[in-house]
């Protein structure tokens, strides 16, 4: 960088005020280096391959990643998710923009700097905001992601403002961080280092101690999944006092850069007390755990949620959602219910269903728990999650209730039970790709040998037989197999029909090759 760059004005005489033309010129020489330093920022390798990476993969997931189950977002969940690559341009600039800050260090030009007007605390400034026009890209980044998510079909929820301005700190607060310790330390290995202590020293704190909240809420992203999605107001993240938090933490932290400098004005003196209660304010309003208001409403909706939720009769069945999901209900939810019904026979083929949407909050956002199985007849169990394998697996708890009266019926079934390759023909029989819904919705992804088949609640176990079986059905046109099982319904979902005789009605060869592997395998349910 050249020394003219930097070299403004002329100095006002000691123990003189600075005239407010003078203030306002050297604002803008602060600003007219800082402006400099984030084009020469954007020339480092490092910067521009990040950047691109993280617009390139942020791209690539908004207009492909988009399938399965992610194909139907709940926006207090994606909030979240645009948290965590920003880091990657985060680590690029902390480390370069201590290197930049260094660069006169390097070069042995700093004593050149003891004649130029502007002082090195304002130099300080001007790098720490060389970083902000970054900030403003990922800010730009993370919103595009929430609008576009907003405006996907099926989307639910609401997005939270605090947690969407984390990217955005995050990448500031890296830039800052790399400013402040080239002002403390005189050589280019502090950044790398304090990278590699910034990603070990959190594993460590936590793994002592898991239930330190205090701790992992000091980390700049702390991202909390594995649970299906929440309501809105189940989430129960500090996330307005994690911002104040951030915020505080980067203006402690330019504040101690500037004081290291010589900048000890009555302004950055009274910014460092300011920025120091709102990170104190922050980290102890972060640290409080979860409400006992929030717990017990965790709770309720969990083990009571009918009183939460909004019901609605479409065609034969009632539908049941909380008040984000209540659309789900007409567009995705009865459609499928109307098209496995409309495959069984007897009165199942008119039996009026309520489907119920479920969750299990209590154990938190991180908690991947399994639904309890209803039992009550007739009432089939819907995740707050949809696409994917859900909508198979759903159809498979649809056809469950349809055969076996209720959710927890099926619980009792030994591996081999026979009623279940009518409920598997109910479930996907009816499906664009049967065979590819049948290979999702089991557990080892394939359509040979046993395997538990998933559903919202408790799964059905399949024999090798069986599965031979339900996929040779899967095979056959749709027209030959829904009169046989309309038909035969009676018989083929009584406890008392043999597997080899659902597979004479269903006009299936029970024994084959297929399962040969499987040849000393008995039924269980075999007396």
């Amino acid at each position: 960088m050249s020394s003219t760059t930097e070299l403004v004005g002329e100095a006002a005489p000691t123990g003189v005020e600075p005239a407010p033309a003078a203030k306002r010129h050297r604002a803008a020489a602060v600003i007219a280096l800082a402006r400099f330093e984030a084009r020469q920022l954007l020339l480092h390798i490092p910067v521009f391959a990040f950047l691109a990476l993280y617009l390139g993969f942020t791209g690539w997931d908004l207009f492909n990643g988009r399938e399965g189950m992610d194909e139907f977002p709940a926006l207090q969940d994606v909030d979240r998710a645009t948290q965590a690559a920003p880091q990657l341009l985060g680590v690029a600039l902390l480390i370069i923009v201590n290197r930049t800050v260094l660069r006169s260090h390097r070069r042995g030009t700093d004593r050149h700097f003891d004649v130029l007007v502007m002082e090195p605390w304002r130099r300080t400034v001007a790098h720490a905001l060389s970083v902000v026009p970054y900030a403003v890209i990922t800010a730009g980044v993370v919103a595009f992601q929430i609008v576009w998510a907003g405006h996907k079909p099926g989307v639910v929820g609401h997005p939270s403002p605090a947690e969407l301005a984390v990217g955005p700190l995050v990448v500031l607060l890296s830039g800052v961080v790399g400013v402040l310790l080239a002002r403390l330390f005189r050589f280019s290995f502090a950044a790398p280092l304090f990278v590699v202590g910034a990603v070990i020293l959190p594993g460590l704190l936590l793994s002592a101690d898991g239930s330190s909240r205090w701790q992992q809420w000091l980390w700049p992203v702390v991202t909390e999944s594995g649970a299906d999605p929440f309501p809105s107001e189940l989430i129960g993240r500090p996330a307005a006092w994690h911002a104040l938090y951030l915020v505080g933490l980067i203006g402690v932290l330019v504040c101690a850069a500037v004081l290291v400098s010589g900048g000890r004005t009555r302004i950055v003196q009274a910014a460092t007390a300011v920025t120091l209660a709102a990170m104190v304010a922050g980290v102890a309003g972060q640290s409080q755990g979860d409400s006992a208001a929030l717990i017990a409403a965790r709770t309720k909706m969990s083990v009571s949620p009918e009183k939460f939720q909004t019901c609605h009769e479409y065609g034969r069945s009632t539908y049941c959602a909380f008040p984000e999901w209540d659309a789900r209900a007409a567009l995705d939810w009865a459609p499928l219910v109307d098209r496995v019904q409309s495959l069984a026979g007897g009165a199942a083929g008119g039996e009026r269903l309520t489907v119920r949407q479920r969750i299990d909050a209590r154990y938190g956002l991180t908690s991947d728990t399994t639904l309890e199985a209803s039992s009550t007849p007739g009432t089939v169990t819907v995740g707050t999650r949809w696409g994917g394998n859900r909508i198979p697996e759903f159809a498979v708890g649809v056809a469950s209730v349809l055969v076996a009266g209720s959710e927890a019926a099926t619980i009792e079934w030994c591996q081999g039970d026979p009623r279940a390759v009518t409920v598997m023909w109910l479930a996907l029989g009816a499906e664009s790709d049967p065979m590819t819904a049948f290979r999702n919705v089991r557990l080892g992804d394939s359509v040979a040998g046993s395997d538990l088949v998933l559903a919202p609640t408790n799964g059905i176990s399949l024999s090798a037989e069986q599965t031979w079986i339900v996929r040779e059905l899967l095979q056959k046109p749709r027209y030959s197999v829904i009169p046989k099982v309309k038909s035969h319904w009676t018989e083929l979902t009584s406890p008392k029909t043999s597997l080899a005789r659902v597979a004479e009605l269903l006009g299936v060869e029970a024994t084959s090759k297929g399962a040969a592997d499987t040849d000393a395998e008995e039924s269980s349910c075999d007396e």
